[in-house]
């Protein structure tokens, strides 16, 4: 990486030269009929002062895509009211982005530079706008960060890790009217990414709508006022629940997105609308996004493949699994719709998590050996697995990165999943589990059958599809495996609070990551990682709950990453990747199984500019993010 790089929209996109699209035609064509009502009344200004003077140009020809038109609804299921921050991954309005090849490109911003990893210096669009009208500004990156991530009040642990570098936040300065720039004395490669994340790390709030929920700009007598009519306890719970961004219950917020809430929680149905200020516009100056509404329909988790099977949504990945395949394939042949199949990210589709902060004093010190580890990887049939539930169609593997990044290597991919019961029984054997029950189990110290009881929060039948298998191949070393399903909420805390023994959940997230994308999955990180939890939330709070890693190669991982972090170069990041896959796989920290596995996408045959094949995961593609649903465009049956 070079010591100083500037990246221009030109990077992403083709940008007219000297003045914006919108006076270069007649705007009359290129306006939404959507909008044309409140055009007509004068409530909207015409596109021409809508959109930035420089808009993002998305040039879809270029892209091997079809230029689209406007109209039309898009319906799709979602389990729950928070799945509604699936509108804010797939719309993947980002200040900085990735393309479909995870290059790092300016999308909100219109250019960004960054010297040395540490100083890092954005540039607005000019007459960008919030999609209430109201104009990007400085004020609003300022707010965020001073208002916001820096008031003990609101951020109570202060700013996240992202915003931190040897425990100092940013340096921040207003250039001029449009420009921002954010520095430290030392390296911070987590910066970028994080922003461009499928969470991403919040860097702007829409200033002028927030301050009237804050205490510092707000008159005390109102900000009461307003606390009672929202029911919130205090001003922070008030600012908190009216700023939320990624899950975006506030349809009064401000949004850079390509759709926005209209509609108020608690509901069964949610209706995101076109965002008229959006900053993106295709090659013939159509503003973006083409689809005018998406609708959320909420249902039971359980029966969305069934209801998107019977033709009741038009875009559908949540709630769908390889099983589900067969029968929506089948229900091609009754309602207008196609199944595709897209490559999941993840390092493995399900894992097995040790939980090495488990409580019980027996079980804590035998997960923490690694041959412990390593003998029930080894007892696993993954070949017979793959075709019994996947088909064959996988790929057996540890939990590692996929062929498709560039930090791949065949000895992690291949570490300790050879199925080899007789080296699995002789590991065992070496701990000193030798002494067996009448009914072959081995006996722990305490006296007690080896029993392991694996934990699943009980959304996919695809868990037990697999732990079913599982359990007789672990039989024959003289392990019994018991599932228990809960709830996800009750499964985490349990997690933390040491009552989980193992867990079952997919692999690494990101599988696909270049060595500029931070490796932090791969130690203890954050509380939610269960095969640490403990050690993940004292990481997390920089040493203020949970506990310290105290096994050495976890340790090592926690060096590790905090290297990743100080690091200044792609080359010296790809080392401390390889360094931190070789540890994570060969201590079998998570029990990999399959990879490669397929998701089903499910979509209207009216739908147009989704692609065949693609990567799917929550990062780095941010689901259907990165290939821009905000191109996706209803034309006739297919």
């Amino acid at each position: 990486m070079l010591n100083r790089r500037t990246v221009l929209g030109l990077m992403a996109s083709v940008f007219a030269p000297g003045r914006p699209l919108a006076e270069d035609r007649g705007a009359e064509d290129r306006e939404p009929a959507f909008l044309e009502q409140s055009l007509r009344s004068g409530m909207l200004p015409k596109l021409a002062n809508r959109l930035p003077k420089m808009p993002r140009i998305v040039n879809l020809t270029a892209m091997g895509r079809e230029p689209g038109r406007y109209g039309g609804t898009v319906r799709t299921l979602i389990g729950s009211q928070k799945d509604i921050r699936l509108m804010t991954i797939n719309g993947y309005a980002r200040l900085i982005g990735y393309d479909e090849k995870f290059n790092m490109i300016p999308d909100i911003l219109e250019s960004f530079e960054v010297s040395e990893d540490r100083i890092f210096t954005f540039r607005i669009r000019e007459g960008h706008k919030w999609s209430d009208g109201t104009p990007l500004t400085p004020e609003d990156f300022r707010y965020c960060l001073e208002d916001v991530w820096l008031n003990e009040e609101l951020s109570r642990g202060g700013p996240v890790t992202a915003l931190r570098v040897d425990g100092k936040p940013p340096r921040f300065e207003i250039v001029d009217p449009l420009t921002v720039r954010y520095s430290w004395d030392a390296p911070n490669p987590d910066f970028l990414p994080k922003l461009a994340a499928a969470q991403a790390l919040s860097l702007v709030l829409p200033s002028t709508y927030l301050k009237q929920f804050h205490k510092k700009y707000q008159d005390p007598f109102r900000l009461s006022g307003l606390m009672k009519e929202y029911q919130a306890r205090n001003w922070v719970a008030l600012h908190i629940r009216m700023a939320r961004q990624y899950r975006p219950e506030n349809p009064e917020l401000p949004t850079l997105d390509p759709w926005r809430n209209t509609t108020n929680p608690p509901a069964e149905q949610f209706v995101f609308e076109r965002n008229p200020y959006f900053h993106r516009v295709d090659e013939n100056g159509r503003q973006l996004p083409y689809i005018d509404r998406f609708v959320l329909n909420a249902s039971s988790s359980a029966i969305i493949a069934a209801k998107t099977g019977a033709g009741e949504s038009d875009l559908q990945s949540l709630g769908l699994d390889f099983p589900d395949y067969a029968f929506l394939k089948d229900a091609e042949k009754r309602y207008p719709i196609k199944v595709h199949l897209w490559k999941r990210t993840q390092g493995s589709r399900l894992a097995l998590l040790p939980n090495l902060n488990c409580a019980d004093p027996v079980w804590k010190p035998l997960l923490r050996d690694v041959r412990l580890r390593r003998a029930l990887s080894l007892a696993i049939d993954r070949r017979e697995i793959n075709k019994a539930v996947f088909y064959g169609l996988a790929t057996e593997s540890a939990d590692t990165v996929l062929p498709e990044s560039p930090l791949y290597r065949p000895e992690f991919a291949q570490a300790w999943i050879a199925h080899d019961p007789a080296k699995a029984n002789a590991l065992l054997d070496e701990i000193g589990l030798t002494t067996r029950d009448d009914d072959g189990l081995r006996l722990l110290p305490d006296g007690r059958s080896a029993q392991i009881i694996v934990e699943t929060s009980g959304e996919s039948t695809l868990e037990t599809d697999v732990l079913e298998l599982v359990t007789d191949h672990w039989r024959q070393i003289g392990i019994a495996l018991f599932i228990r399903p809960s709830q996800r909420d009750v499964f985490r805390s349990r997690a933390s609070a040491g009552l989980i023994m193992m867990s079952m959940w997919s692999g690494i997230d990101n599988a696909v990551p270049t060595p500029d994308m931070s490796p932090d999955q791969l130690a203890p990180s954050a509380e939610e990682q269960l095969q640490w939890p403990l050690w993940g939330a004292y990481y997390i709070s920089h040493g203020k709950v949970g506990e310290a890693p105290d096994l050495p190669e976890a340790v090592e991982l926690v060096s590790l990453l905090k290297r990743w972090r100080r690091s200044a170069t792609s080359s010296d990041r790809a080392k401390i990747w390889h360094a931190m896959l070789s540890i994570y796989t060969d201590q079998v920290f998570s029990i990999g199984i399959v990879n490669g596995t397929l998701q089903p996408v499910v979509a209207s045959t009216r739908l147009r500019n989704l692609p065949d094949k693609a990567l799917y995961g929550f990062d780095p593609t941010s689901y259907f993010g990165v290939y821009m649903p905000d191109t996706f465009w209803l034309g006739e049956e297919g």
